[in-house]
Formats: C-alpha cells, structure tokens, sequence
C-alpha cells in the first residue's frame, strides 16, 4: 500500500511499506533537469547533482562517501532531462542515518570553490568519455535533430564551454529557482512504516520556496538530418519518430509496439537485422516519453558499408509490421514480457522508490498493480497496428556518427 502525504509547504511524500525485506531505499526526487536550463547554464542540473557529494557545513566528501560505506549502504543520484533524483538504499535499521545525510547534502552543501574546481575537471572528463561513446553520442544528436533549440535537444552533462563558467553562485541561484518545495518529492520504499513520514517531514517539510517554477514551453517536433564524422569502426544509425508524452492514455499500446519491433530478442529489428542479415550486434527501439512530448527510437550499429542496407532492412522491416500488422502470438508474447518486467522489477525497493517518485511527480498519482495488468491486457491488436501507423509516418528526423559521416543514399 502507498502512502501519500503532503506537507504545509508543499513537499511531497510517498511511502510503500514492504515488510518481507530488510533494506529501505530513500529518493529525492526534484522536477528539475537539463529541459529548464538555457544555452547559457546547459550542464548545471547535472554539475549540481555531483556537487551534492563534494562536502556540506558537517561533513566533507570523504566522509559522506564514508556514511554509506560504513553502514553497508549504496548513495548515488542522477540527472534526466525533466527531474534529478539523489537516493540511497540501506538496511533497514540504518534508514534514520542515511535520511540525516541526504538531507545534509540537500540543505547544507558549500560548494566551496576548490571542490568546484576538481568537480569541473571530474565532469570534463565524463564529458570525454561521452565522445569516446558514439553509440551513445548518436541518440543525443537525435534530440537535437527532433528539438532543435528547445532545450529537450541540450546534452544533459552541459558542454565544457557552459561548465567553465558555472561558480558557487550559480548552483545557488539554480537551486533558488529550481529546488522549490512544490516541485520536490521524497519517496520512500522498503521496510518502514508510516511513522516514518512524520522523520522525513522533520527535514523537508519547512524549508520554503524560491522563485516560483517558469512555465515550460511545448516543443515541436522536427523532420532533421544531423550526421557526424567521427574515427570508428562502425556507423551508428539513429532515426526518431514522434511517439507520446507522459501519462496519454494509449500509452501501453505503443508500449506493447515497441516491444514486438525492437523491444526484445524475439523483436522484428533484432531477428530482421541480426538475425537473418547478421547487419548488427546491436539494434534496437525504445520510447522516451517527456511531460509534453515523445520519441520513438530505432538504433543500429553496423559496418561503415554495410549501412544502406541497415538503413533499408529497417525501412522494410516498418513497412511489413504497417501493411501486415502484429500476430496474435506477437501479442501474447509481448504482454507477458511487459508484465514479467513489471513484476520483477518490484522485488527491488529501488525500483519501487523510483516508480513511485517518477509517478508523484511527473503524474500526481499511482497505479495498482492490477491496475497496470488490466490496461496491458485491454490492448488489441488493433490498438497496436493504429498505433504503428500513427508512429511510423514519412516524417522522422535522423542522426548518424560513422567514419565518413555520409547519410544512406536513399536519405540523400
């Protein structure tokens, strides 16, 4: 059971008692990434979730990293491009503990400039790791090509231009603007009780709020063809179409397409492609879905000259699920993998703490398992085959790194 509860300044909590487990994961969770920087501040959302470790009034990053070493416990955090989440998961009689640091990272971080300054140079070379990554470059490239300047298409890390200028300051005035009671959510999972709400409201539920949150703008989705030249061994082929934003109703119906054509190993893209053509090691689709907004994903990685044919063996491969449509044992198939997903995926209190905290605060409430369940069995196969021809239309955008940075002929 889910226990919601808001305090008098508007920060949200949310507590699923397990008791059949020993450990409790603890997430905080703000509404805040790289979509609500500008091109100026690009990378701050995610320089402040690392300054976070580096040292508060009481502690020093030593001994925080040190607070969860010493108790057998995990603290890490992450940036998206909608929400940032810090989070630990610990035993359950060290659940008082680890709530006391991160409220101490939260509210009592320095910044002090010398950490900034190491912290800079850490984050430079994450940066560097990422260009050494193309299969990962290449899905940021799609954003850009989808978004163009609105800054759902920014690189979450920021850019080493954006990050030279970031000082103390600027993370305050960020968190000033950002870090507001109404747009955070804790979220609590394991083997705690209710009580432990009223502790979490001991820390969270009197600090007040900054500026109020600016009003984000829609973004429109476009039609681009963004390529990259780059030293590699393979070329790595993105194309992006619109899919749904967060919470649309017929979500589960794209969510079941994605599944039948590149979502597992029995997927049309993975048996088409690797399959039968041997074009890829890796190649898959996923959906990313935003508060207004979504992407439908289709990724390859393939030789230099092998990548006409990559690119066609897709295009066939869409137009044979849009003439032909799903088979009732794609269906079946592909219910039973969303729900054994689901369904393994609540063993882990992180998960759960992560399910929850997303929820709350991207969407305001939850779904009951059987709730879920009922709405992944409710889609047809018409549902999907609508779906597919609503997706996968003539307008998709497209972004390639290889090692002569020259698009599929039929693009050109």
């Amino acid at each position: 059971m889910i226990k919601r509860y808001t305090c008098q300044n508007g920060v949200r909590i949310v507590l699923e008692n397990i008791p059949t487990v020993r450990s409790v994961a603890i997430g905080v969770w703000i509404g805040t990434g790289s979509r609500n920087e500008d091109e100026k501040n690009n990378g701050v959302s995610h320089f402040l979730e690392h300054m976070f470790f580096k040292g508060t009034k009481t502690r020093n990053a030593r001994e925080i990293a040190e607070s969860f070493d010493s108790i057998g416990g995990q603290v890490n955090a992450f940036t998206s491009k909608e929400y940032t989440c810090y989070y630990a998961k610990v035993l359950d009689t060290h659940s008082d503990f680890a709530l006391e640091v991160l409220a101490d990272m939260f509210f009592h971080s320095t910044f002090e400039e010398g950490e900034l300054k190491k912290e800079k140079n850490v984050v430079y070379e994450e940066i560097k790791m990422y260009e050494d990554t193309p299969d990962d470059i290449v899905h940021d490239l799609l954003s850009q090509a989808v978004y163009e300047k609105h800054p759902l298409g920014y690189p979450i890390l920021g850019t080493e231009e954006t990050l030279s200028t970031f000082n103390g300051d600027t993370l305050r005035e960020y968190m000033f603007d950002h870090y507001t009671p109404e747009n955070t959510v804790i979220s609590i999972a394991g083997n705690v009780t209710e009580s432990f709400i009223a502790e979490v409201e001991k820390y969270f539920g009197a600090f007040e709020a900054g500026k109020s949150e600016a009003v984000i703008s829609e973004p429109a989705f476009h039609t681009n063809r963004v390529s990259r030249k780059k030293e590699t061994e393979q070329a790595h082929l993105c194309l992006g179409y619109e899919g749904l934003k967060v919470g649309h109703e017929d979500m589960y119906s794209l969510i079941s397409l994605n599944n039948i054509l590149g979502g597992s190993m029995s997927s049309r893209l993975f048996q088409d492609v690797r399959e039968q053509k041997g074009l890829a090691y890796s190649v898959f689709s996923y959906h990313s879905s935003f508060q207004d907004s979504g992407i439908v994903t289709i990724y390859g990685g393939t030789g230099a000259k092998q990548l006409d044919e990559l690119y066609e063996t897709i295009q066939t491969t869409l137009e044979t699920l849009k003439r032909d449509g799903i088979t009732e044992k794609e269906l079946a198939n592909s219910k039973e993998q969303l729900k054994g997903s689901l369904m393994l995926s609540l063993e882990s209190t992180n998960s759960r703490m992560s399910r929850n905290g997303k929820n709350e605060l991207l969407l305001g409430k939850h779904h009951t398992l059987d709730e879920i369940i009922t709405k992944i069995d409710k889609v047809s196969n018409a549902d999907v085959n609508k779906m597919a021809h609503q997706i996968f239309t003539d307008s998709y955008s497209v972004s390639l790194i290889s090692p002569d940075g020259q698009l599929p002929k039929s693009l050109l």
